[in-house]
């Protein structure tokens, strides 16, 4: 099956139907974003605040297919946590925002990594 552009899936936003919730409630629409292949790995690379264009950003996420990495960037703009400057890709202050709000769910995940470790 082909798609053309115009049926090419969108961002997951609040209010629209995605994965897990018909009526689009927030946090389903965020945990359908996050959870798409490659999103968190973009938004890591781009934690530090650094422009990046996209070769390097496609190298930093381990070779990342253009396809791949097009699709989520796409998507990542239309959610306005990613910008395309003229010296690349960088977070906007919302997507730097949500880098801030995971810092809790890490300290959590690397606690239950030691804890499994004993």
């Amino acid at each position: 099956m082909t798609t053309t552009p115009s049926s090419r899936p969108k961002a997951p936003l609040p209010g629209t139907r995605v994965r897990g919730s018909a009526s689009g409630r927030p946090i389903m629409a965020l945990l359908d974003l996050l959870g798409r292949r490659g999103t968190l790995r973009l938004l890591w690379e781009l934690r530090d605040g650094r422009p990046q264009n996209f070769r390097t950003l496609q190298q930093s996420m381990g070779g990342a297919s253009p396809t791949l990495l097009n699709s989520r960037a796409k998507e990542l703009r239309q959610a306005q946590l990613l910008e395309l400057r003229p010296d690349g890709y960088a977070l906007t202050a919302r997507g730097l925002g949500l880098l801030d709000e995971l810092g809790p769910l890490d300290r959590w995940a690397q606690n239950w990594a030691r804890a499994l470790s004993r």
